[in-house]
């Protein structure tokens, strides 16, 4: 059985058919509800926060997010999906969220640190296939995490749930999430059974560590994106750590000097 992403376009396979099909399905409904509940667990979330969710749909999960009682919830959540029929069936069903139409392949244009934490549900694997000869998958992954990564606050987190094709394509997921910045965990749910479920646990800056959100759980491979060094026997100069440092600033938003052939250099003591 083909996988749908290998059918159509996201915005295309979700017409207005499917996508009320999706919606009225029990057993899919019942399975995105224990996606959702997985990701929150994984969030560890203490109050009630303001939640992206990526790849809404017709908004199962955003329902979720507004039904957790104090003092936890509920949470606010702004809703992004590029499938319009999915979003014109959350209007439908008059889900409390914000919903917007857009392509996260194409970026997340929101201001550096809007939100608390961010949830996807079976949606990051749409990124993996290119729509047209002049993008790459690794292109619309890239574009996705680096403007995710300036969407949260820092501290923030993000819980991605998707089914990988291959090990190759999870680990370009992972990659390019710690190429944008992000310290990054992969948790497999049902391993060695067709029901597995992978999810990409993420955390921005120093105080959320990766490895407080994972501790204890079996089958977690942890690589922190802010930790990792040069290329063995190869040492780094003033100058490519000011160049790094100031490549992240611009990622969150801040505005920096342009880099020019005096960058780096030392200033000769005056006497």
């Amino acid at each position: 059985m083909s996988r749908p992403e290998d059918q159509l376009p996201p915005d295309l396979y979700y017409n207005e058919t499917t996508s009320k099909k999706y919606d009225t399905n029990s057993r899919i409904k019942n399975i995105q509800a224990q996606m959702t509940h997985r990701a929150l667990a994984l969030l560890n979330l203490k109050s009630p926060s303001l939640i992206l969710d990526i790849g809404s749909g017709s908004g199962l999960s955003g329902e979720i997010l507004s039904s957790i009682p104090p003092p936890i919830g509920p949470h606010t959540w702004i809703g992004a999906d590029i499938s319009a029929s999915m979003l014109a069936v959350a209007l439908e069903r008059e889900v409390e969220g914000d919903l917007l139409l857009a392509d996260a392949g194409q970026g997340l244009a929101f201001r550096p640190g809007t939100f608390d934490a961010a949830i996807s549900i079976s949606a990051v694997q749409w990124l993996c296939n290119a729509e047209s000869s002049v993008e790459t998958a690794e292109g619309r992954l890239k574009r996705f995490f680096e403007s995710l990564y300036i969407a949260l606050k820092r501290g923030g987190r993000a819980v991605c749930q998707f089914y990988p094709r291959d090990d190759r394509q999870k680990k370009m997921v992972s990659s390019a999430a710690i190429r944008a910045g992000f310290g990054a965990g992969l948790l497999e749910d049902g391993q060695g059974t067709k029901a597995v479920k992978v999810y990409l646990v993420l955390t921005v800056g120093a105080s959320g560590d990766i490895t407080g959100v994972v501790d204890g759980m079996d089958g977690v491979e942890v690589e922190d994106g802010r930790k990792r060094g040069g290329k063995k026997g190869v040492k780094n100069t003033r100058r490519d750590e000011i160049t790094k440092t100031k490549a992240r600033l611009e990622r969150k938003g801040r505005v920096v000097k342009a880099t020019t052939k005096y960058t780096g250099r030392k200033r000769r003591i005056q006497f």
